[in-house]
């Protein structure tokens, strides 16, 4: 058995709800230290770690920041450091999501979309390349099915979410021989109550997913646990968790 204090350490952006805490909850799993980032959820994030830590003490800890505003990343990741000695993973799974017309589209949804999608993983990458170079670690990104094949009117999320898939590839080939860098694209998963899609898109979409159900949020850790902790032979690459939406697109 591994003692706490030597166990791995992830830190994974936007853990404290939906598809974040679901990789959080997996990895804790199988016997990692978790740090949980959040920016604006407080509450979820603190209730996630206590869980957590009632179960292993010590085994997780909260982390917040606002992704958008670059001094805070290098920090965040020092502040992991600081709490547990280590950091073995990184991933990028915080995101904002929303329309972009090609009419209406401004500067602030042009920082806010690529903020949090692409910039952000750039230069938490870069704080977190050289501890993850000590411990041979890696980084897992969340793209999206969309950064292939564009979804109409989210101009910017689809230009974000591609840009990501390329920081990928290339990332993957700059930290290589120490740091594996990969993906894992979504498709239809447990799309938030937010009211941008309505329930009648959401069955026109499952209508064209070969599967023809909807996915859920463990099946985006399950592809997150692997690529972290099985893959040692894995790097550039995109694992699409999506029914198959991607090949009838």
């Amino acid at each position: 058995m591994v003692s706490e204090k030597s166990a791995p350490v992830v830190l994974v952006t936007g853990g404290a709800k939906r598809v974040g805490a679901a990789i959080v909850k997996r990895l804790h799993d199988e016997g990692w230290r978790v740090a949980i980032h959040y920016r604006a959820s407080a509450d979820a994030a603190d209730a996630l770690a206590a869980t957590l830590n009632a179960l292993r003490a010590d085994s997780a800890i909260t982390v917040q920041a606002d992704l958008l505003q670059t001094a805070t990343l290098a920090p965040l990741v020092e502040g992991v450091i600081s709490a547990y000695g280590r950091l073995d993973a990184l991933v990028n799974n915080a995101s904002t999501f929303y329309a972009t017309a090609v009419a209406d589209f401004t500067d602030t949804d042009w920082i806010a979309l690529i903020g949090s999608n692409l910039k952000a993983p750039l230069f938490l990458s870069q704080a977190a390349a050289p501890h993850l170079k000590t411990t041979g670690g890696c980084i897992v990104n969340i793209t999206d099915i969309h950064a292939e094949r564009p979804m109409a009117g989210y101009l910017i999320y689809n230009v974000a979410k591609a840009g990501l898939r390329g920081l990928t590839h290339a990332l993957a080939r700059d930290l290589a021989p120490e740091i594996r860098v990969n993906a894992v694209a979504p498709g239809p998963i447990e799309w938030p109550d937010d009211g941008q899609i309505s329930a009648a898109e959401r069955q026109q979409i499952l209508n064209h997913v070969p599967l023809k159900r909807e996915g859920g949020t463990a099946q985006i850790a399950e592809a997150v646990k692997y690529l972290v902790c099985d893959a040692n032979y894995v790097t550039g690459q995109t694992i699409n968790v999506d029914g198959g939406r991607s090949i009838a697109l």
